[in-house]
């Protein structure tokens, strides 16, 4: 089996964008659970606090380590929240189909965020906010 340095460098990619997901949802559902069951939040609003918590974390994390972007700053922070700002409206729409339509368990919502918006942030962050050959 002959892997090329640029597919096992890609596996590694999507393996690190996956740790910081997974953290990143960690601290997105501790939110979430605290913000409802403790705060009493509805819980569109408690998912989407959590969900703009995690902003600034995976930022830092994605860019300095995941994607070890070299250029952009500022111009990579806009894009990324531009990202994220999609990823809170498909958030918040499942949110509320899921719990205010459907009526089942915000944790079963919550899922189904879990396995939509980081498959597309992975590929808007990858192709948009950390190319850096737009530099």
């Amino acid at each position: 089996m002959n892997i090329s340095k640029e597919s096992t460098s890609q596996i590694y990619l999507i393996i690190r964008y996956g740790l910081v997901g997974l953290l990143g949802t960690i601290l997105h559902f501790s939110s979430l659970i605290a913000l409802v069951e403790l705060a009493h939040l509805d819980p569109v609003v408690g998912s989407a606090a959590g969900f703009l918590l995690v902003l600034l974390i995976s930022y830092y994390l994605n860019r300095n380590w995941t994607f070890r972007a070299k250029n952009g700053g500022k111009r990579q922070f806009c894009y990324y929240t531009m990202v994220s700002l999609i990823g809170l409206g498909l958030n918040s729409a499942i949110m509320f189909i899921v719990v205010h339509l459907l009526h089942w368990s915000y944790l079963y919502a919550q899922c189904l965020v879990v396995m939509v918006v980081p498959v597309s942030n992975f590929i808007m962050n990858r192709r948009w906010t950390f190319d850096d050959t737009k530099e």
